[in-house]
């Protein structure tokens, strides 16, 4: 009995994506590029890495900074980077438009991805270029602050005052 042909087992599955790729467009690419956004760009920084923005006309576009100093071996820095554009690609919609460069601290070598994933989106909350996100259902948002219950009354009465 012959053997089936490779191609009737398994399935063609195209690895170029282009919905899953970061597009050039969405890139800071060259040195004068990133001159021009260090030169003039609001800056905010955490343990982990600091964020460059200068507000444009131009739909959101992210640059990279992760040198040696962070981690020796490729492998890590290109983890890091990794997590920054998947990061960047799920928001990047809602992102107010110009250029974002984000220069890496060693911190990130031993921090977990989703520590480099909120640290990323705190900084661009921080810089008012991505939106709060909306607390929904009961609990209060994570950051402490109360939002008014619908259930809750609109003053609550205080200690009272003493008498004189």
């Amino acid at each position: 009995m012959p053997l089936p042909a490779a191609d009737a087992i398994l399935p063609i599955v195209s690895t170029a994506d282009p919905r899953k790729r970061f597009p050039r467009s969405a890139r800071v690419r060259t040195r004068a590029e990133y001159s021009t956004v260090f030169n003039g760009a609001l800056r905010v920084s955490e343990p982990l890495m600091t964020l460059h923005w200068l507000p444009g006309d131009r739909p959101a576009r992210l640059g990279l900074a992760v040198s040696r100093k962070v981690d020796p071996h490729a492998v890590g820095r290109n983890r890091i980077k990794r997590v920054l554009r998947d990061a960047m690609r799920h928001c990047r919609a809602d992102l107010q438009p110009g250029d974002y460069v984000v220069v890496v601290r060693a911190a990130a070598r031993s921090a977990s991805n989703d520590d480099v994933r909120q640290a990323f989106l705190r900084l661009l909350r921080r810089h008012r270029a991505l939106p709060a996100p909306v607390a929904d259902g009961t609990m209060p948002p994570p950051d402490g602050v109360a939002s008014p219950s619908l259930n809750a009354p609109a003053s609550r009465p205080g200690p009272a005052e003493p008498v004189r």
